[in-house]
């Protein structure tokens, strides 16, 4: 008789965890030719607040961490990655992309991450400023963390686009609950399994698996997410996140024609997509006819 073969099943990642949904729900991921590949949790509501929980009681920590700190375990994340290429390209194949594509995915990743570790400390000074007034003060305006990020990850790059969008987020100092492939989703939960090993804090970055359609509404409208991040091209999809954002005049980002493999994936313009201006006075004060500042 032909072994049946054991499935391995995919769990979600939230708080620097690995449970199953609450929901008890699952689906089996298959490749083009229809080979069952996995079970996957089919994430829920109730999963995707406890992610929001996770995510800003670790937003204080990790935004407030010296930015060096920050670009040494993006780093660490890429040295994993590297140390895993074999496992990711294998199931970049699975998943029905070629060997030579799947290699260059997995490299462009670690690549990716490397070009946001070196920008986490240097950003703030290309994008501050000292502001001209008219008035007897010193006016600075730095960026800062906008907080808690949901993102829909890019369906179609399982592993390339999901670290595009993590990266620039979690070098600004954000944190963020992502939604992943629905239809290739071994490398998101290994990719997992990557941050866990790699010093990032527990709720820096949570990871999900499931239905864009279902949990959209979900990452769009709740109370406490600061932006949503949206890499899918459906124009009732976007209509609908953007209505429910303003209730709480959350920011929407929407990367629906970026080529994540090409140059035009990566820039330091993506960290700021995801951070506030903060402007500061600080007044002047004339002793003995010159100016002083206190």
């Amino acid at each position: 008789m032909a072994r049946l073969e054991i499935l391995k099943t995919y769990k979600i990642y939230i708080g620097g965890k690995f449970p199953r949904t609450e929901s008890g729900r699952y689906y089996i991921a298959e490749n083009a030719k229809g080979e069952k590949l996995a079970n996957v949790c089919l994430s829920s509501r109730k999963d995707f607040r406890d992610a929001v929980g996770a995510a800003r009681s670790a937003s204080g920590d990790w935004g407030s961490r010296a930015a060096f700190n920050r670009g040494q375990i993006l780093y660490r994340i890429a040295e994993m990655l590297e140390g895993r290429k074999a496992q990711f390209v294998d199931e970049l194949q699975q998943q029905s992309v070629s060997k030579a594509a799947a290699l260059k995915e997995v490299e462009t990743s670690i690549d990716r991450l490397i070009y946001y570790a070196g920008w986490c400390d240097k950003f703030q000074q290309l994008y501050s400023a000292v502001n001209p007034v008219a008035s007897s003060h010193f006016n600075f305006s730095v960026p800062e963390p906008t907080g808690v990020v949901s993102v829909i990850a890019p369906q179609n790059n399982s592993l390339l686009g999901l670290v595009s969008v993590i990266a620039p987020i979690i070098a600004g100092g954000n944190t963020c609950i992502v939604l992943g492939s629905y239809s290739k989703p071994l490398c998101v939960v290994t990719f997992a399994e990557v941050l866990n090993s790699s010093d990032v804090p527990g709720g820096v970055v949570n990871i999900l698996t499931g239905k864009p359609e279902e949990l959209a509404p979900y990452f769009a409208d709740h109370m406490d997410v600061n932006a949503i991040v949206c890499c899918e091209k459906d124009a009732v999809l976007q209509k609908m996140i953007q209505e429910k954002a303003s209730l709480n005049m959350k920011r929407v980002i929407l990367y629906d024609s970026v080529n994540w493999q090409g140059e035009a994936g990566q820039s330091p313009y993506f960290i700021m997509d995801t951070q506030e201006i903060k402007t500061t006075w600080h007044p002047i004060e004339n002793i003995g006819g010159a100016k002083a500042g206190y």
